[in-house]
């Protein structure tokens, strides 16, 4: 079984009521069958952002975690598959997030995090 918490960026799918895919990279921690990201300080042109609005209308989320490397044969990726909520900021998830991206120690996430409940995790390997 791949362990992809090391890893620092995946990428989250969410797709609204008109179905239309709608992908952006996060950073995130895994606690057991859940994936925890925050809505950051990072610039972004709204706090109204797509993904939480998509995340309303349809709950259903996909993530991609992968490792690259020119040796193919090193290769990997991870998807996990649930159900999102957008949660009120959570002691335990902050505490994680910080402990894996040192920004978040010097600047908390003021806004809030999408918990995905993960139903699915598929993997694979190029080994």
């Amino acid at each position: 079984m791949i362990d992809p918490s090391s890893v620092r960026v995946a990428r989250l799918a969410t797709a609204g009521a008109d179905g239309r895919p709608h992908v952006v990279p996060i950073c995130f921690v895994l606690d057991g069958d859940t994936l925890y990201t925050a809505v950051d300080e990072k610039p972004k042109r709204t706090r109204a952002l797509r993904r939480l609005r998509n995340i309303e209308q349809n709950p259903w989320v996909e993530v991609v975690i992968d490792h690259y490397e020119e040796d193919w044969a090193r290769l990997w990726w991870v998807r996990l598959r649930g159900r999102a909520r957008i949660a009120e900021l959570d002691e335990r998830a902050l505490e994680l997030l910080a402990e894996k991206y040192p920004q978040y120690r010097d600047s908390p996430p003021r806004g809030p995090l999408i918990a995905v409940a993960i139903d699915v995790r598929v993997e694979w390997t190029g080994g």
